[in-house]
């Protein structure tokens, strides 16, 4: 059974063998290696693609979607120039295995599509999106540069939680319509911030949370800390008053595995009482806050009651019909769907809707992928899922258990390994906290996607993609014996 599931999730994929004797690996990979050795500008490769990254996602909560288009465009080309000059051992997991694996399905679900111009122009975000992922991959490998985007994305995301919760104390008035016109809370404030919805602002705290979280144990300084806790205190008021549902449950759901993660990196060093009921000790804590809460506040309970009423609320009444027209376009075109993008969904969707309920998206990301790329691609993509959890479990064991001084990046193969042990032990310790976050961040995406698709926005999009490529980042290889 063991091998059976390391077969499924790629874990002991040889593909140090496939790279040796591909073509066409050989072909695109380090066929300009002479010219960057004698390029000034390349020999800042690392720094530029950093650049990059840094511009799309400094600028992303404050810029329209044509300007992010215009550098994720820029750090694809960039991307290209250093894959075809970059050494000739370069860093391919079965992460990127899987992410090209789904790229290839919308490829040929764009092909096969009824609407193929609408298609194309889905296909060629996700072409871009997937492409910053193999960069933002590529320079995170990096501890310090990999630090240091996710401090920067911390101090955004401070800004733009800032200024929801002025949002929130001076009640300014909505711009559309997001509470039910019946209901108690038809005039609830709710925090948008730079981004202009709530919803989409609960999605775009989620990593923000976590993130924080991790900060304040790998920040050194106690002033550091300070601003960690800082962040992360601003960050969850901030996502309270967005009165997201979908991102409040995302976010119980983030905390709950990032707790678990936390009890399995600490577990070997605990005593035998607290290895056996820190766990279970915490998330009841966790529980009964959450029911203290819901007694205590009524605004929060009210808005959590909404859930359960079903199609008493015109939110859930509104999303059960765009789910219902939804399952009948995945019913007539089931094996790869009608392509990908919200172009070609506004094209069909049309021809399936209820009256009145016109949607620019399924309002699940799972329908979304399935309605987009048929069951074919919904497999690839939860295989995606698998891996990538089961990637980042199988480095965060590696991590905890200090095998990060013979564990050996593909990139460093032929280099130097780190010689001195405290270096490595500190990168283990800041390294380990930073994947728990990026794990735990894309369970709650994920469980916010259920019943949602602002994942599906730029701002939100980056961000799961830039969690992915923070675990592909730790990819290692374990050298084995020499006989």
């Amino acid at each position: 059974m063991n091998s059976i599931w390391q077969q499924l999730t790629l874990l002991n994929l040889p593909l140090d063998r496939w790279r040796n004797t591909s073509y066409l690996y050989s072909f695109s990979c380090g066929s300009l290696q002479n010219w960057r050795h004698s390029s000034w500008l390349m020999q800042w490769a690392e720094t530029i693609g950093f650049v990059l990254i840094s511009l799309v996602f400094g600028l992303a909560p404050f810029v329209g979607n044509a300007l992010i288009g215009v550098l994720l465009i820029a750090a694809a080309a960039f991307w290209m120039l250093l894959t075809i000059s970059d050494e000739p051992l370069i860093v391919f997991s079965p992460i990127h295995l899987l992410v090209l694996m789904y790229w290839g399905v919308a490829t040929v679900a764009t092909a096969m599509s009824p609407v193929k111009v609408a298609a194309f122009s889905g296909w060629s975000k996700l072409t871009l999106y997937l492409l910053f992922f193999a960069l933002m991959a590529r320079v995170l490998r990096s501890p310090k540069l990999r630090s240091w985007l996710i401090a920067l994305y911390l101090h955004i995301a401070l800004i733009v939680s800032f200024y929801g919760v002025r949002q929130w104390i001076d009640k300014v008035p909505p711009l559309a319509t997001w509470n039910d016109p019946t209901s108690v809370q038809a005039n609830l404030t709710r925090a948008y911030s730079y981004l202009g919805n709530p919803n989409l602002l609960g999605a775009y705290l989620l990593p923000a949370i976590a993130l924080s979280f991790a900060a304040i144990f790998v920040w050194k300084s106690w002033g550091t800390k300070a601003l960690a806790v800082t962040m992360l205190l601003v960050n969850c008021a901030c996502l309270r008053y967005t009165d997201s549902r979908g991102a409040w449950i995302g976010c119980i759901v983030m905390i709950v595995v990032f707790a678990i993660l936390l009890w399995y990196w600490w577990s070997p060093k605990m005593p035998r009482f607290w290895r056996t009921w820190a766990l279970p000790l915490g998330l009841g804590s966790f529980a009964f806050a959450i029911v203290l809460g819901l007694l205590l506040v009524e605004p929060l309970r009210v808005r959590v009651g909404s859930i359960f009423v079903g199609r008493g609320d015109s939110s859930n009444n509104f999303r059960m019909n765009v789910w219902t027209a939804v399952i009948e376009m995945i019913q007539d075109r089931p094996i790869l769907g009608i392509g990908p993008g919200n172009v070609a969904f506004n094209k069909v969707y049309p021809l399936y809707m209820r009256p009145r309920y016109s949607a620019l998206s399924a309002y699940s990301v799972l329908l979304e992928i399935t309605v987009e790329s048929g069951f074919i691609g919904l497999m690839t993509f939860l295989w995606l899922l698998v891996v990538t959890f089961n990637q980042g479990a199988a480095q965060l064991k590696i991590l905890r258990d200090g095998e990060g001084v013979n564990a050996i990046s593909e990139g460093e193969i032929q280099g130097e390994v780190l010689s001195q042990d405290v270096q490595v032990k500190s990168q283990n310790y800041s390294g380990g906290f930073w994947l728990m976050a990026a794990i735990a961040t894309l369970t709650g995406m994920m469980a916010h996607g259920f019943v949602d698709t602002v994942w599906y926005r730029p701002e939100v999009n980056m961000l799961w993609w830039l969690m992915v490529a923070i675990i592909a980042s730790y990819y290692v290889v374990i050298p084995k014996p020499q006989t």
